[in-house]
Order: C-alpha cells, then structure tokens, then sequence
C-alpha cells in the first residue's frame, strides 16, 4: 500500500466519511435508490468528479448504467449505455479493480462517445457477492487533481463490500414484495372463484329449473325465480366486497378516516356488527399507513368470511411510543400456540401480515383461541 493517505485525510476521518456513506446506502430499500444513493456516496467519498455503477445482465453488458457528475442533458446527448466494448465492458469480463492514471492512454480506450465528459485518472472496483458481480463502480476526475492512490482503491473496495450487502437486501426486499403481490393476487383470485363463480353458477341452475317449470307447475316457477333473486343479490354482495378489497386504498384523508369508510362498507355487506374506533389525528408515513391499512383488509376479510365472526371491532389509537392497530372478533378463532395455528397460518393469510408490519418496523400478535374468537394487535413505532 502506498504510504500517501487518501482524500480522507486521517484514519479516523477515513472512518467517519464510509460509515457516513455506507450509512446513507443502508437507509434506503428501493433498488433504483440504493444504485443512486452508492454512486453519489462514492463520488463524495474520494471526491471524485464523476461517478458511475454499471449493473451486468445476462449478456456481458450493462442492465442498468447509474451516473452522477452528468446532467440530464449531457446524458442525453452521451446515447446509449455503454456495450461489449471499451475499458467498462473489459472490467465486466474480468471482474478485477482497475486504477489508472490516465485512461485515455490506454489500449482499451475507445468507442466513447464524442459528447461524452473528458476522463483522466479513473479507479473502478467490482461490488461482488461471493463470486457474483453485482455491479461495477467507476469513479474519474478526483478534483484535487493529483489522481487516485492505492489508499482510495482500498478504501473504495471496502465501501464497494458495504455496497454489495445494501445492494442484495434492497433486491430481496423488492423480491419479497413482488411476492406478496401475487399471493394477494392468488388470494383474490380464489375469492372470486370460491364464492362468486359458485353463485352464479347455482343462479344459472335454478334459472333453468325455473324455466322449466314456467308451464306445468307455475307455484313452483315463482319459487324458483324467488331464489333467483336471492342468489343474484348474495353474488352481487360478495362481486361488490371483492372489488372494494381490489381497489386501492385512498389515504389522501388519513388512515383513520380511510378505515372507517372500509368498515362501513363491509359492516353494510355482511350480516355481522363491524365497528371502528381511531384517532383521527394519527399521522404516519405513507408507507406506514398503507400497510397498516392492508393488515386490517386481511383480518377483517379472515373474520367476515373464515371466522364466522357476529361483531368485529377496528381500533386505531396512539400509545406512548407507537401507533396501535387492533382487529378483534368473536368468531370461531383458532389455537394460536398450537398445530391448528400451523393449519391455517397460509389461509388466514398470517404470514403475509407479520411480513407486511416487520417491512415497516412493526409487531404482530395474536391472541385467540378455538371458540373464543381473535385478536390481532399490531404495534408501529411513532
């Protein structure tokens, strides 16, 4: 290692400016914004003029190509991201660091574009995965002018290391919330198969049968089209409950006051008492309030149509640290601590909830018992 100390000047600094960067990735779980946020903590971190992270694909070239230091207008005019070709795409193909005192002065050096910024001394490091590439990070042009040393290469690789770790989490968090998507989907989809199809379905039956006996048994025909009626009225409920629970939530008004229109909807729809008790003057983050929102759809749903439950209760209130949901019914229940619970923990849709409150920092309990009904409480820190 070269005995000049990077632009971070002390061990202690040094220290300080990658916790701060590496805190600064760390903090965000969007992938688009953990790209953004390494390239722009990395250009600062070695004062660098331009910065940028190149993301592989399948095909020996770039998926995504993160730039800072460029205007959108000089990136516009730069063109495409940068292919199998040039100093970028040889870095892909070996995966090894690459610190250069002038890169134009190199074999390699080509196909750039003629709008593209003037480059100089360059350092690139991979952001690794084990022996997976995840990602290549550029930097050019350090504005003290005197180039990169062995020092920044080292210190840019141990941020690169922090990198790979934000990267991954940001993926499977995405990942994980692609899947709840499609098990809301899935479970939807069952819904309206289970309860919807199957009524229209005896609706068409009795509708023939009515036919019939239009001609040879007319008491029996006004019967008939009697359950017809009923049969069209309980499909177009349960139509109704499913579309309410498919259409986003508005929470432009609050979470309080969002609740308490979707719990009197379902207290309209269902022979049940539903029934809810909040603050409005509860406020949360979006994000926050949306998930909030969503655990009480799937309670309510398990305790309308699972449970069986004659009285629902929704409470949104404010304790001393942390915003407090609660959805308790005096349905069925089940053995919470128990095999039962196991049973059904993937058709109550459990799981899905804990993960939906743990992706904003919140708890999930639940208290029932087979015959004494269910409670689910959950806790967001404020």
């Amino acid at each position: 290692m070269e005995t000049g100390r990077g632009s971070c000047g002390e061990p202690g600094a040094t220290l300080r400016a990658v916790s701060s960067a590496v805190l600064a990735v760390t903090s965000h779980l969007s992938v688009h914004e953990v790209l953004q946020v390494i390239v722009r903590a990395a250009g600062q971190l070695l004062d660098a003029r331009y910065a940028a992270l190149g993301v592989p694909d399948d095909e020996g070239s770039f998926a995504e190509f993160v730039v800072e230091g460029v205007s959108e207008a000089e990136w516009a005019a730069i063109g495409p991201l940068p292919r199998q070709h040039g100093m970028l795409a040889a870095m892909l193909r070996t995966g090894e660091p690459l610190r250069l005192a002038d890169i134009r002065r190199e074999p390699g050096f080509e196909g750039w574009p003629a709008a593209h910024p003037v480059l100089k001394d360059f350092l690139g490091v991979p952001i690794r995965d084990g022996k997976d590439v995840l990602g290549i990070l550029f930097l050019a042009n350090r504005r003290t002018g005197r180039g990169f040393t062995a020092d920044d290469q080292e210190l840019l690789t141990l941020f690169a290391a922090h990198a790979a770790i934000a990267m991954t989490n940001a993926r499977l968090y995405e990942h994980n919330r692609e899947l709840t998507v499609v098990a809301e989907r899935n479970r939807l989809a069952r819904e309206l198969h289970d309860a919807v199809a199957q009524k229209l379905f005896s609706l068409r039956l009795t509708a023939q049968a009515a036919a019939a006996l239009a001609e040879r048994d007319p008491a029996r025909t006004v019967a008939e089209l009697e359950q017809v009626e009923r049969l069209a009225a309980e499909a177009l409920a349960e139509l109704r409950a499913v579309i309410f629970e498919l259409r986003p939530a508005d929470l432009a008004d609050g979470l309080a006051h969002s609740l308490r229109k979707h719990v009197e909807v379902l207290d309209r729809a269902h022979e049940a008492r539903v029934r809810f008790a909040g603050d409005p003057a509860l406020t949360l983050g979006d994000e926050q309030e949306t998930v909030l929102y969503r655990i009480a759809q799937e309670a309510l749903y398990n305790a309308l149509r699972h449970a069986g439950a004659r009285t629902v209760e929704v409470g949104l209130r404010a304790s001393a640290a942390a915003a407090v949901l609660e959805v308790v019914d005096d349905g069925t229940g089940f053995d919470a601590a128990g095999g039962d619970a196991a049973d059904r923990t993937g058709g109550l849709g459990l799981a899905s909830m804990r993960d939906r409150a743990r992706s904003i920092g919140g708890t999930l309990s639940i208290d029932s018992a087979s015959g004494t009904g269910t409670a689910i409480r959950v806790e967001v820190p404020l």
